[in-house]
């Protein structure tokens, strides 16, 4: 739920800064396109050497790192830390964001 809130603030301000309709729905394409470059379908030590630190440094690894782990039972390590910093911070961001943006609009 913490990560919705925090893709739901991010995804709001990008709808206050957008001009119309249209061009808020294609902001968010960067976020669809988030977890295709993580962890989620390939583990992050199977990846070409150049492309592990994109993969290891997104808020949807540890996320997807997080429920993995605890879906199957295994340890999450420090992954469930990162998932709760990460949504925080982009909660946090996405929300000032926002409210400064539709303040000044």
């Amino acid at each position: 739920m913490l990560f919705a809130l925090a893709l739901t603030w991010i995804a709001v301000g990008m709808g206050v800064v957008s001009p119309n309709a249209e061009a808020a729905s294609n902001n968010a394409m960067p976020l669809i396109l988030l977890p295709l470059l993580s962890s989620a379908f390939v583990p992050v030590d199977s990846m070409p050497g150049w492309f592990q630190p994109i993969a290891q440094y997104q808020p949807f690894t540890p996320a997807i790192e997080t429920l993995r782990g605890l879906l199957s039972g295994t340890g999450i390590g420090y992954n469930g830390w990162l998932a709760v910093a990460w949504c925080v911070g982009l909660a946090v961001l996405g929300y000032v964001w926002s409210t400064a943006r539709f303040n000044r609009s």
